[in-house]
């Protein structure tokens, strides 16, 4: 008999602790229920949480599935972010202390309650987004400073060093991106701030510049991640700008950059081109070259020109090498839904799909007149948000990049997912384990569609023109 209790008693607690590991695994479940997080500029729904806009999966054989495969792994993703242009830090550095702490915990932190932003582009001497063109060893006409004895980063720190080194602060592991617009105009071949070629006896000097550069922000706590070796190289319009063809950015690698950084220690990535779609060649042409390939990390992208699958045609002749996507711009006064449908469809997810680590959008502030600019920059590039002393306007960029930066953070990667014409999408997986899937409707109808994930499946509906990022 006390046989017969002893196994009924044992039975009990095995059922009671069966029944609670169930009740545990149900709740966590619940802990752990999909998130969709929309932008629809029909409902005019701005980056708002809407959970109730999952369902169970849908049964109807026609129903579109986009399946996500995790165990199908690509590029690992450095981050998503902006341009901080001179003029940007500037309109930030005027706020009043307490609004500008706002915004800026609003954009950096890394929490579950601000947008997360984790990598930035910011100019080496003026960009045209500056009040007026500068560089950091200015001289009068006819003289030269080949010793860079009067190189001085002070026009950066008025605004630009203040701003970052708040952000630093915020989100130590940022990563930083430096491009330059132009070096100082003696160092050209036309003594001018637009266009021009780097003269060959300055290629030394010029090298050098750069080194100071990251030397001098080092010294003040800013790490500089990459460079770039000049914006738009094959743009002679802007003001500032220099054209550095292939041949000559291999050259100024190979023989200067390359091995001068190496024996300064200096261990900032040297990213390729920073221009157009248009022109995989340029990139290919210097990653042929074996001299300048052993010491670049990758190449860097703008869309004003191209089709964003071309970067797959530099990741495929030269696998090895990273993908940067660096330049996007918002002409004011910024059509949401317009803007949805390139930015979205071609760079979000078009540019990691096409092997890119990151993706930064031009720019991050302007004023309510796309203040400040130089003399001939642009003046019709709208910020991530508009800034009027302390008030702020959220504008059409600042709702993109949120869609990645909020839950797509650094040390995530792309994962699988089939592209639906209608659907395009994209999927990450996290340092945490959370899939995240990036879904626009390119439609021209609202879509109702599945999404499988693992054993999961879920249904949800976007209506034309609509982005949602899944949390799943």
């Amino acid at each position: 008999m006390n046989k017969h209790k002893s196994l009924i008693f044992t039975l009990i607690i095995a059922l009671c602790a069966q029944f609670t590991l169930v009740n545990a695994q149900s709740k966590g479940a619940l802990k752990s229920k999909p998130q969709l997080w929309l932008t629809d500029p029909a409902d005019s729904i701005l980056f708002k949480q809407q959970d109730q806009k999952i369902a169970p999966a849908d049964k109807n054989p026609n129903t579109p599935v986009i399946t996500v495969d995790k165990s199908k792994i690509y590029q690992q993703m450095d981050g998503f972010g902006f341009a901080l242009t001179g003029g940007s830090a500037a309109l930030i550095n005027q706020m009043s202390s307490a609004t500008q702490a706002r915004l800026l915990n609003e954009l950096f932190a890394q929490d579950k309650n601000n947008l997360g932003v984790s990598y930035l582009r910011i100019s080496i001497g003026a960009s045209d987004l500056d009040d007026h063109v500068f560089s950091y060893d200015d001289l009068p006409a006819g003289e030269t400073d080949a010793d860079l004895k009067k190189f001085s980063l002070a026009n950066d720190e008025k605004a630009l060093i203040p701003v970052l080194k708040k952000i630093l602060a915020i989100n130590p592991n940022i990563k930083i991106l430096a491009s330059p617009w132009s070096p100082p105009v003696w160092m050209k071949t036309n003594n001018s701030t637009i266009g021009g070629n780097l003269k060959p006896e300055y290629y030394h000097a010029y090298a050098q510049y750069f080194i100071k550069y990251i030397k001098g922000m080092q010294a003040k706590g800013i790490r500089i991640d990459a460079v770039t070796l000049q914006n738009e190289p094959l743009n002679p319009k802007n003001n500032p700008s220099m054209v550095m063809e292939a041949a000559e950015q291999a050259a100024f690698i190979a023989k200067n950059v390359g091995p001068e950084f190496k024996a300064a220690g200096i261990k900032t990535k040297i990213i390729l081109y920073d221009h157009n779609a248009d022109r995989p060649d340029y990139p290919i042409d210097i990653l042929n070259n074996a001299e300048a390939k052993k010491y670049t990390d990758g190449s860097a992208f703008h869309l004003y020109g191209g089709k964003i699958e071309a970067l797959s045609q530099v990741h495929d002749a030269h696998p090895d090498k990273n993908l940067y996507f660096t330049e996007e711009w918002v002409g004011a006064p910024g059509d949401l839904k317009k803007e949805l449908d390139f930015h979205m469809k071609d760079i979000i997810i078009g540019a990691p799909r096409n092997w890119c680590r990151n993706v930064i959008e031009w720019n991050l502030a302007a004023d309510q007149d796309q203040n400040p600019h130089t003399p001939g920059g642009c003046d019709r590039c709208l910020g991530a948000i508009t800034i009027i002393k302390d008030a702020v306007t959220r504008n059409p960029a600042y709702y993109i990049i949120a869609h990645a930066s909020k839950f797509v953070r650094p040390g995530s990667k792309r994962i699988a997912s089939n592209l639906l014409t209608d659907l395009p999408n994209v999927a990450f997986i996290t340092p945490a384990g959370k899939v995240v899937l990036i879904v626009f409707n390119n439609g021209q109808v609202t879509q109702k569609f599945n999404i499988k994930y693992g054993t999961n499946q879920v249904s949800s509906v976007l209506n034309a023109n609509a982005v949602g990022t899944y949390v799943l």
